[in-house]
């Protein structure tokens, strides 16, 4: 059942608008915590909160530089995943979301 658990576990990281938004960020790059909070619009205690929650599922990895830390997708197929289920969503039900949703936002 370890697949049940690690499918359970990208359904909780997708579960919340912020930490989607941070991975569908990150599918374009990595980035750093100050940049990310400011792309996305949160405080950078609650990207902190929401980058914990991605690291302890396993879907991003923060690379030391320095005194600081850049994010970034623990695996390149992440992205491919994340643009596939965009996709699907939106082949599924394209009123389910704004026009932006094509770029990410959904």
């Amino acid at each position: 059942m370890l697949h049940f658990d690690a499918l359970a576990r990208f359904g909780h990281a997708l579960s919340d608008s912020t930490r989607t938004r941070i991975l569908l960020s990150l599918r374009a790059g990595p980035g750093y915590p100050s940049d990310l909070a400011e792309r996305i619009g949160v405080s950078r205690q609650i990207l902190s909160n929401h980058l914990a929650c991605l690291r302890g599922c396993g879907l991003v990895v923060a690379v030391p530089e320095g005194r600081r830390s850049r994010y970034e997708l623990a695996d390149p197929r992440i992205a491919a995943a994340l643009g596939d289920l965009v996709g699907l969503v939106l082949a599924v039900d394209p009123a389910c979301c704004p026009e932006s949703a094509t770029e990410g936002c959904c």
